[in-house]
């Protein structure tokens, strides 16, 4: 089963919500867990997804941004799900890894992919708010 996660860090963002959920529902998903909380609050959504997810299925999400605050937080859910024997697909990367294909050195290279993904983010964030000031 194809399990998708969306998630915006504020109810004012309904153009973006809408077009999780669109781009979820285009790739197939059967279910669709959502939320719109900052990544810095509970999560109560996905772990309401994770939760549900069963052997075999395949959670869904559309941004990287959109599932996990850091790397830390990226290795973890990554290992949650493989331990639900889960895989993971994250459409912006083009990423997507079975369950039995989450080595080590498919988390190496997702933690290398998600360290310059989240460093790029920062320095935008940094050069947004150097303009804004």
């Amino acid at each position: 089963m194809l399990i998708g996660y969306a998630r915006t860090s504020t109810v004012d963002q309904v153009a973006g919500f809408e077009a999780q959920i669109k781009e979820l529902l285009s790739t197939g998903c059967e279910k669709i867990f959502r939320e719109q909380v900052s990544s810095i609050e509970v999560r109560t959504q996905l772990q309401s997804a994770i939760e549900f997810i069963r052997e075999g299925d395949t959670l869904i999400v559309t941004k990287l941004d959109r599932l996990a605050r850091s790397v830390s937080d990226l290795m973890k859910i990554i290992q949650e799900l493989e331990n639900k024997k889960v895989g993971l697909r994250l459409l912006n990367l083009g990423m997507d890894t079975p369950w039995r294909n989450c080595t080590m050195r498919t988390r190496n290279y997702v933690g290398a992919a998600t360290r310059r993904y989240f460093q790029s983010k920062s320095r935008r964030e940094v050069q947004r708010s150097q303009i804004n000031s």
